[in-house]
């Protein structure tokens, strides 16, 4: 269910002749202003959400923003018809800076399966290149092989849903959650978590839900995961699942 567009918008998207997979909200936490790192990646096609927004990004270089890859595989050819937003709490609002997108990658090794009828994303990330670089400062990404400890605080943030049964938020909202330890993981959703790609964080009071998928996951400071999939969204026992970026050798 979660980080899932429903059908219905997906069909709204094709007939504004576009198309996008999935997206995903902040469960727990509050609002906040935007850092000026975070994006909210929209669509003019996306007609079910203010500003078009449908996933989440992060800027890693001045013209690099990093997402998940099924939030943009369906797009890699029409690069123009994603924008990147920043500087907008509430996507109600006009203001910010929007930026085009003219080129997107999305790892070759990227694909779906799936966990109980939920979607599972391997290989979850992609990167857009914005039209021109912006002046605004970046978050490093985490480096190659680093842990991520059990327990380690952590900070989400996205505009998604606050519950499963309420996805009418457009407004930025971050919340501090723990890593969850790969074997805790594993047991929740056997083979389809795989640790060397996949970390998981969160709790039944603090998780990420829908059109929150690929926002970051700030650990230490630094990008470390970005929001990817989950069976539901703060359900005990089902941490949410994100990308593990310190696998990754991103081109940047």
């Amino acid at each position: 269910m979660r980080r899932q567009l429903s059908l219905f918008a997906a069909a709204l998207l094709v007939s504004a002749g576009l198309s996008t997979p999935s997206a995903n909200a902040i469960i727990g936490g509050a609002t906040t202003d935007p850092p000026p790192w975070m994006v909210a990646v929209s669509s003019p096609g996306m007609l079910l959400r203010p500003s078009g927004q449908f996933c989440g990004g992060t800027l890693v270089r001045p013209d690099k923003v990093v997402t998940a890859a099924h939030c943009v595989n369906l797009l890699k050819l029409t690069p123009w018809a994603v924008r990147g937003i920043f500087g907008r709490a509430d996507l109600h609002g006009k203001g910010g800076e929007t930026v085009t997108v003219k080129k997107i990658w999305v790892h070759p090794g990227f694909k779906e399966t799936k966990f109980q009828g939920d979607s599972v994303e391997h290989n979850d990330v992609a990167v857009l290149t914005l039209s021109r670089a912006v002046n605004r400062t970046t978050l490093p990404l985490i480096d190659a092989g680093a842990e991520y400890p059990a327990g380690a605080p952590a900070e989400v943030l996205g505009w998604g849903a606050t519950s499963e049964s309420n996805d009418s938020n457009a407004v930025l909202r971050k919340a501090d959650l723990p890593i969850v330890a790969d074997s805790t993981c594993a047991s929740a959703y056997g083979g389809s978590f795989v640790s060397a790609q996949m970390v998981c964080a969160g709790t039944p009071q603090a998780d990420t839900c829908e059109y929150d998928s690929g926002g970051p996951l700030v650990l230490q400071g630094k990008l470390a995961g970005l929001t990817s999939w989950a069976h539901g969204c703060a359900r005990e026992g089902f941490p949410g699942v994100y990308t593990r970026l310190s696998a990754f050798t991103l081109p940047l």
